[in-house]
């Protein structure tokens, strides 16, 4: 793999709690160029990430004190949009589900390589900088509109909060809206990712989306599904 070189001004939160794990994956940061600071305790993790700037925090689930999830979510309802790549034990959809809905951006199943933590970073922090159509400040289909300068979803009698990769998500499917979109189309565009991972985050980030938006999710209405080809926005 040919990774580009870090900015070194780029900070990374680095939060496990195996001291083995933790001491390969802050070697593999540095020699990237990246600045790495570590905890290993959830709630010092939490006071870290909200005391300090970061660009990118890297987020075990299984933590002394306080687990990814909460940590996750926690930092989301207090307005902090660090890119957050979680980091989880088990290869099932619940966790990945539980930490997409917490407010990660994006999760790897341990183990993994060491390649496709890099590719991930790099494509989360290249995101950040990249114009995803901000322009686009609402929308209105059906009962529902969207606050995308407040990440909300505003229905004919709740309020519901999006998380920060939700409301690109959405954004990006709106402006497409009639548009078959590929996966490989989102992951490139919304997540940054420049080459495709092998990863079901968009589906499990569309699953998700669907519960807040579609009046009857297990028959969407609004983001339908189109075999062998990707996701299609009706509303």
């Amino acid at each position: 793999m040919n990774a580009v070189v870090a900015d070194p001004r780029r900070r990374v939160l680095l939060v496990e709690d195996e001291a083995a794990l933790a001491r390969t994956l802050v070697d593999l940061l540095h020699a990237e160029g990246y600045q790495v600071e570590t905890r290993a305790d959830g709630a010092l993790a939490l006071d870290a990430a909200c005391k300090e700037a970061h660009d990118l925090i890297v987020l075990d689930v299984m933590l002394p004190s306080m687990d990814g999830f909460e940590i996750s979510d926690t930092l989301r309802k207090r307005g902090i949009n660090t890119p957050i790549i979680m980091l989880t034990a088990r290869d099932e959809l619940g966790d990945k589900v539980e930490g997409l809905r917490s407010g990660a951006d994006d999760y790897l199943t341990k183990p993994f390589e060491a390649e496709e933590l890099l590719a991930r970073i790099e494509a989360l922090l290249r995101r950040t900088c990249k114009d995803t159509g901000s322009d686009l400040m609402s929308y209105e289909f059906g009962e529902v509109q969207i606050d995308f300068a407040r990440n909300r979803l505003i229905g004919s009698a709740t309020a519901t909060n999006l998380t920060e990769q939700e409301s690109r998500l959405l954004r990006y499917l709106v402006r497409h809206r009639g548009e078959v979109v590929s996966r490989e189309a989102l992951l490139t565009e919304v997540w940054g990712y420049r080459s495709i991972p092998f990863t079901r985050t968009v589906d499990v980030h569309i699953a998700w989306l669907r519960q807040k938006i579609e009046p009857n999710p297990k028959s969407p209405r609004y983001i339908t599904t189109v075999r062998g080809q990707g996701y299609r926005f009706d509303g």
